[in-house]
C-alpha cells in the first residue's frame, strides 16, 4: 500500500491513536486537524513528541473543499474521520451535523477523485443500524436513522459509496461499534463513568441503563483501520469492526466500578435520556466478514477482553493530568 496517507480527525480520540500508529508502521502521515485560532492540535499536543515530530500537521476544516482538496495533494490515501459525533448536540443543533458530515465527505470524496487518490477508508458508525432487528448484526442490516447524527452518517456513508458506485472512487466503508479507551470524550458512557469515579464520587449519574452496546477497545479498532488501508479486498465494501459481544450500560457501570475498586450507586438523571424512539436498545456485531476480508478478530471481544480494556482505560484517566483535563461534575453534550 502506498505511504503518504492524510488522516482527517487526527486531533481526535480515534483519529490520534490511529496516527500514532500509522506512524509506527512507517507511513508518512498528513495530520489533518481542526484549525482553531488556539493553534491546538487536540489530542495530537500529547502524544510523544518524537511522534509528533513525525507528522505533517494541516489545520483546516473539512466543510471546506479546497483546504480538504489543499490537504489531500500528494497524499496516496486518505482515512476519514473527521466528524461531528455527540448525539445530544446533534438534537439542537443537527444542521452542523450534516454540514461536517455529510457535505464534509462529499469534500474528501470529491478531492479525491480529483486527485485519483488510491484508497479512501470511511469512517461509519454502528448508530446508522439504530435498534437491531436481528442480532449479531451484518452489514445488510437496514439502516434506521434514530437521531439526526445518525442520519448525517447515513448520509455521509451513502455519499461516500457513491462515489465508488458512480466513479470507481476507491473507497472502503469501515463501521465501528463502540470504541472506547484513553482520550475519548466525556460525552460517551464509559469516560462519563471513569471520570465520575476518579473523581471522588460514588453516585453515578446515567441515562438509561437497559440498552446494550458492543463496545471495544481503541486498539482493536485502530488495527481494523489499517487493515481495511492495506486490504484491496475493502474496496466498495463496508466492514463492520465489532467484538461480536454485548452488555447492558447498567453491567457496564458495575464492571467499571469492579476493575477501579469501588462501591457505586447509579442514579438515572433525566437529562441524559434519549427521547424514547431514539434511544438505540441494543446494538451486537457480527465481524465475519472482517475476519474474511481483512484478516481482522478483535483482541479485547469478549466479557474478559472488556474487563482488560476497561481496567487499561480507567488507569489513563485516573492520571491526575489526564483527569485534570474532563469536568465529570456537568453532563457534557
Amino acid at each position: 500500500m502506498a505511504k503518504k496517507v492524510l488522516v482527517t480527525g487526527a486531533d481526535g480520540f480515534i483519529g490520534s491513536h490511529l496516527a500514532e500508529a500509522l506512524v509506527e508502521r512507517e507511513y508518512d502521515v498528513r495530520a489533518f486537524v481542526l484549525y482553531n485560532s488556539f493553534g491546538s492540535w487536540g489530542w495530537l499536543d500529547t502524544i510523544d513528541p518524537e511522534v509528533r515530530d513525525r507528522l505533517d500537521v494541516f489545520a483546516g476544516d473539512v466543510r471546506d473543499p479546497y483546504g480538504i482538496k489543499t490537504a489531500m495533494e500528494g497524499c496516496n490515501a486518505v482515512l476519514h474521520l473527521a466528524a461531528l459525533i455527540a448525539i445530544p448536540y446533534s438534537y439542537h443543533s443537527p444542521a452542523t451535523y450534516v454540514a461536517t458530515n455529510v457535505n464534509g465527505t462529499l469534500n474528501v470524496v470529491q478531492a479525491a477523485r480529483e486527485l485519483n487518490v488510491e484508497k479512501v477508508v470511511h469512517t461509519s458508525t454502528s448508530e446508522v443500524y439504530g435498534t437491531a432487528q436481528f442480532v449479531p448484526i451484518t452489514e445488510d442490516h437496514p439502516l434506521q436513522g434514530q437521531s439526526p447524527y445518525s442520519a448525517s452518517k447515513i448520509g455521509a456513508d451513502q455519499i461516500a459509496w457513491s462515489y465508488y458506485a458512480s466513479f470507481n472512487t476507491p473507497v472502503a466503508i469501515v463501521r465501528p461499534f463502540n470504541t472506547y479507551g484513553p482520550r475519548q470524550s466525556a460525552r460517551a458512557v464509559i469516560p462519563t463513568i471513569i471520570t465520575q469515579i476518579a473523581s471522588g464520587q460514588r453516585t453515578i449519574k446515567l441515562g438509561a441503563l437497559h440498552p446494550t452496546r458492543d463496545f471495544n477497545y481503541v486498539d482493536d479498532t485502530v488495527r481494523g483501520f489499517i487493515a481495511a488501508l492495506e486490504s484491496e479486498q475493502s474496496v466498495g465494501e463496508v466492514i463492520n469492526l465489532g467484538s461480536g459481544f454485548e452488555v447492558s450500560i447498567g453491567d457496564l457501570a458495575l464492571l467499571i466500578a469492579e476493575a477501579m475498586g469501588v462501591e457505586i450507586e447509579i442514579e438515572t438523571d433525566g437529562e441524559r435520556m434519549r427521547p424514547e424512539k431514539s434511544e438505540v436498545e441494543r446494538l451486537m456485531a457480527s465481524n465475519e466478514k472482517a475476519a474474511a476480508l481483512l484478516g481482522w478478530r478483535p483482541e479485547y471481544g469478549s466479557r474478559e477482553g472488556l474487563k482488560q480494556g476497561i481496567r487499561e482505560t480507567a488507569d489513563w484517566f485516573a492520571a491526575g493530568a489526564n483527569l485534570a483535563q474532563y469536568k465529570p461534575q456537568i453532563y457534557n453534550v
